[in-house]
């Protein structure tokens, strides 16, 4: 298990910890696949196992101040990583039974390996959804209106417009601006990267 090697020193814990954001893209981008390649061991859908990778990293970052030790950032990332994986496939066996054998051993492999709990507090995933719906419905109507028909409903621009009776470049303008209000909104909260992760995920 990687989760007990660290390449990272005291003084780049330090700067995760005091909410550097440079530091948390520069673990991010190194052991984002690292996490998600762990998921994929036992989820073999990779956009979910993406998710979940996604969610790790959200739950380091509202934890970070926590962290006590530099080998504690694998830890938390591998620990956070199976228990949301653990989550996942308990709700896939109560909506596909027919899975049962193939869930419950998936699910005694990961019993078998989950790591020794930390104290931390989690992350209401809840709460953070409530705070990006609530974010979105303080948009102007146009931008809220043009921006659940691209991102919610997944229409193209010019269904967009020909629905609203606008044009194009109209539909553009207020996309632009929803996707610059979120963001700004959403900043008080998360480091840049995680909110372009939320936001395009939507």
């Amino acid at each position: 298990m990687e989760a007990s090697y660290s390449p990272y020193n005291d003084f780049f814990l330090s700067q995760l910890k005091a909410g550097n954001e440079s530091a948390f893209e520069h673990l991010f981008k190194i052991d984002y696949k690292r996490i998600v390649g762990f998921c994929q061991q036992f989820i073999e859908d990779k956009d979910q196992s993406q998710s979940l990778a996604q969610e790790a990293f959200v739950k380091l970052w509202l934890n970070r101040a926590q962290l006590e030790t530099v080998n504690g950032i694998h830890s938390f990332l591998y620990t956070a990583a199976k228990t949301d994986c653990l989550n996942y496939l308990k709700h896939q066996k109560i909506i596909n039974r027919h899975r049962d054998r193939q869930l419950q051993a998936k699910e005694a492999e990961l019993n078998r390996e989950i790591l020794e709990s930390f104290d931390f507090d989690q992350l209401e995933l809840m709460e953070l959804e409530k705070l990006i719906n609530q974010a979105i419905e303080e948009l102007p109507e146009k931008c809220r209106l043009v921006f659940r028909l691209s991102r919610i409903e997944g229409k193209k621009n010019n269904e967009i417009a020909k629905e609203l009776e606008i044009s194009v470049k109209s539909v553009e303008a207020n996309m632009t601006r929803a996707l610059k209000t979120l963001k700004l909104k959403l900043a008080a909260y998360l480091p840049a990267i995680l909110v372009q992760i939320i936001l395009e995920g939507l």
